[in-house]
């Protein structure tokens, strides 16, 4: 094991979402009862959110639940941009399908942001909502040519862009593309009005209840962890990032999940306003936000594999340097780190869990980019529980089907079978008594292989570290105290909570 980390002043020690800190969230109890409604949303970030509250608008009876607190998922830990500028992703689009795809995947985007921006505006909403103009970029002679395509791509799809040889900020690009007309915010700001007219139009809200699985009929029943209650309804929504109940069409093979950090900066230097993201190797994005009254910048970026990193600091670093470099670093009051999962060709999945239960749909996948895709899952959710046309069901539906596609599922399925095997015959790499305080590790404990983590205050606490989903072995997350599992992305604390699905039961603990 390498040295204990020591964490320069300017980091914070321990991480916090800006957004959760400094918005107030209401408080909803425990589900304590069995209950019947209309429609059952399992999940209360930003897709489960703005469907709730766009069903409660229908007259639908609806509950919404989450296993832990409302808005504490990657809702709570993003970077908050409202944009439809998703990367290189239009150029990918029109190689791997029809140039109708890739339009209609623009267009439901810009429709989420501009529903956005009706909501913030029709009822003056105070969540720090400000257009601003996105930037993509590169700073790499040899990504040069793949932004040029994307930029063909743009005129030939009639996306709004123009092509810069510079930025405003002090970045040395080689080449950037503009995007007018995007936006960002405060998002729990957002949010919170939203669940607030959930409530007031008949919905019930519970926290901290986890649903772990239903029985598919007519109505449906979701049950929590050990069947202590049931949720009868007629449609079940299932929003939660990651999807609990993923066998009966194969989620689990056709997701990968990502880590990726953010830290809030006061720069030394002023900022002239925009978005950004580069498209080089290490990623970086940029963008400005309030926090009590003063401009502080969100840098962002450092994605890897979940599970998968020799020491997570080391992403806060590079953050931290590249902030410093760039904008002057004079105080990083935030660090935080999200979770996002991608699909197999990028497009998230929205629509009918599968063709046999069509009752019950699932939102997943937006690939880094929720705040757009959560809002446009909600508006296709409503109309797929409506029986409602949608010009982009078809483009967003999980049931969708192409070469590439089958082939990726088999990618995605062997390496899953790898980091089991991996994980099952991998070492334990410390000794119990070589853990200092605040300090996470791999050890041998009476002849297993078990996880440990000592506390500031010297405890230990000891987990079996195989992931209660599917059984890979999970990994130490030195920067976050987790146990982070490689296949699909459950996270757990180090007594083995879980602090993120698709697991729905804690690690085992093990008595010293």
């Amino acid at each position: 094991m390498s040295e204990k980390f020591n964490v320069p002043s300017e980091l914070p020690r321990y991480p916090r979402s800006m957004w959760r800190t400094i918005t107030t969230l209401p408080t909803f109890p425990e589900l304590s009862e069995d209950i019947k409604v209309d429609a059952a949303v399992i999940g209360a970030g930003i897709a489960g959110v703005t469907t709730a509250y766009l069903l409660s608008l229908e007259g639908y009876k609806v509950a919404l639940i989450d296993a832990g607190h409302i808005l504490d998922g990657t809702t709570g830990y993003t970077t908050a941009k409202i944009s439809a500028q998703h990367g290189m992703i239009y150029s990918e689009f029109l190689t791997n399908y029809r140039p109708e795809v890739a339009r209609s995947y623009y267009e439901a985007n810009a429709e989420a942001l501009r529903f956005i921006r009706d909501m913030v505006e029709t009822n003056g909403i105070d969540c720090d909502f400000k257009e601003e103009t996105a930037y993509l970029y590169t700073t790499q002679d040899d990504k040069l040519d793949s932004l040029r395509k994307e930029f063909d791509a743009y005129q030939e799809l009639g996306i709004p862009g123009e092509w810069h040889d510079s930025l405003p900020i002090p970045v040395a690009v080689k080449g950037a593309i503009s995007m007018p007309g995007q936006a960002q915010f405060n998002p729990l700001k957002y949010l919170k009005f939203l669940v607030e007219k959930i409530v007031e139009n008949g919905g019930l809200i519970y926290e901290n209840t986890t649903i772990e699985g239903s029985v598919y009929g007519k109505p449906i029943e979701a049950y929590t962890v050990d069947e202590k209650y049931r949720v009868y309804c007629n449609e079940m929504i299932v929003t939660t990032h990651y999807p609990f109940w993923n066998v009966p069409a194969g989620y689990f093979a056709r997701l990968s999940v990502e880590r990726s950090y953010a830290l809030a900066v006061k720069p030394e230097t002023s900022f002239e306003g925009g978005m950004y993201l580069s498209v080089d190797d290490a990623k970086r994005s940029i963008r400005s936000a309030s926090l009590e009254g003063e401009e502080v910048l969100i840098i962002g970026g450092e994605n890897h594999p979940s599970g998968k990193s020799t020491n997570t600091f080391d992403h806060y670093l590079a953050l931290e340097r590249f902030a410093d470099e760039t904008f002057g670093a004079q105080e990083i009051p935030f660090r935080w780190s999200a979770q996002d999962i991608t699909t197999l060709d990028k497009i998230p999945y929205i629509g009918p869990l599968s063709s046999d239960y069509p009752f019950t749909f699932v939102a997943t996948g937006f690939n880094k980019w929720g705040m757009t895709s959560g809002t446009l899952a909600g508006l296709i959710l409503r109309d797929n529980v409506l029986r409602r046309s949608n010009p982009h069901m078809d483009t967003f539906n999980p049931g969708r089907f192409n070469d590439k596609s089958m082939n990726q599922n088999v990618v995605t399925t062997l390496k899953m079978a790898k980091e089991l095997i991996k994980g099952k015959f991998s070492g334990a790499h410390e000794k119990i008594s070589n853990l200092e305080p605040d300090q996470g590790a791999m050890v041998r404990h009476n002849g297993k292989k078990v996880g440990a983590y000592r506390d500031p205050e010297g405890e230990l606490h000891l987990v079996d570290t195989t992931c209660t989903h599917m059984g890979c072995e999970t990994a130490w997350n030195e920067a976050e105290r987790s146990w982070d599992c490689p296949c699909h992305g459950s996270r757990f604390s180090y007594n083995g909570e879980v602090l993120e699905g698709p697991a729905t039961d804690p690690l085992e603990r093990i008595q010293e």
